[in-house]
């Protein structure tokens, strides 16, 4: 149980991450962790003794966030009475230039499909490896490569507003850098 503890505890703020960039909601973000910790925790002698658990513990939150979001497809979205917040009370943005540039990148992030979104996460927030991700997303690495520069090429087309996905200089195809240490800060 030791071991389990001490394995599964460092993950957690790096799936609260990925929930959350994946459903856009905090509450359901923390109960699609909760639930992925809960089968861990129930299903840990089913893991392979050689398997990595952060790919096992990624693999098992997208999965259940995959689900969850197949199901409020079918639903539609759910608003608690209790939540309903009159129009004097309803927060502003906040007008410094990081905040808003957070929300654009988020903003842009939630328009790509729910598969580059995946992989994007995995990869370039994450730091999974190609392989880490394939595993974890249960599709070839190639897939992930593809998936990645897609995703990769529409987020930057977003951001930066151009209508050509690359430039060319000098004869070659020059691909732009999507992501560096200031466009996406982690989410926390």
């Amino acid at each position: 149980m030791q071991d389990m503890m001490r394995l599964v505890e460092p993950l957690i703020p790096p799936l609260r991450r990925y929930a959350r960039a994946l459903v856009k909601d905090h509450a359901t973000a923390d109960d699609l962790v909760q639930d992925c910790l809960e089968r861990a925790i129930t299903r840990w002698h089913q893991r392979r003794a050689d398997g990595d658990a952060r790919t096992w513990l990624f693999t098992i939150l997208h999965n259940l966030a995959v689900s969850h979001m197949r199901q409020n497809r079918r639903r539609g979205g759910h608003v608690a009475l209790d939540d309903v917040v009159d129009e004097s009370m309803i927060a502003r943005p906040p007008t410094q230039e990081d905040a808003l540039h957070h929300t654009d990148v988020m903003q842009a992030l939630h328009t790509l499909p729910e598969d580059q979104r995946s992989v994007l996460l995995l990869v370039s927030v994450e730091d999974l490896s190609y392989a880490e991700a394939a595993r974890v997303l249960d599709i070839p690495i190639g897939t992930v490569m593809s998936r990645l520069a897609r995703a990769r090429e529409k987020l930057s087309r977003k951001m930066e507003g151009a209508s050509a996905p690359m430039s060319v200089k000098d004869g070659a195809t020059v691909h732009r850098p999507v992501f560096g240490a200031s466009l996406f800060r982690r989410v926390k």
